[in-house]
């Protein structure tokens, strides 16, 4: 089975040939359909080899297609004292991008 380990969006990420990711928004406006280039790959593993970056692979990169993005349910944040009339309350909505993997190079 091959495998690489990426790092995106201060994550990393197990990833296989076919898998489909949801990572951390990416910088810039990348659209749906969009080719997507990981160049920080900490670990490749094909077959018997296995390769560990110092920090990172050498020439190695994984492919990937933007599929969908969006925004994850909201999370509340309620802030709360007793008896002394102190109550906040907030929201938020985390931003997301769905990634599949094409191929590991």
């Amino acid at each position: 089975m091959n495998f690489a380990v990426i790092q995106t969006g201060g994550k990393q990420y197990k990833v296989s040939e076919g898998d489909t990711v949801m990572i951390e928004k990416l910088p810039g406006k990348p659209k749906v359909g969009d080719k997507v280039v990981f160049d920080q790959v900490l670990l490749v593993q094909n077959g018997a080899k296995t390769i560990v970056g110092t920090p990172l692979v050498p020439g190695s990169t994984v492919v990937g297609t933007l599929t969908e993005e969006g925004r994850e349910d909201k999370v509340t944040v309620i802030h709360y004292k007793q008896k002394s009339r102190y109550f906040k309350k907030n929201g938020h909505r985390q931003p997301f991008m769905k990634v599949k993997i094409d191929a590991i190079k």
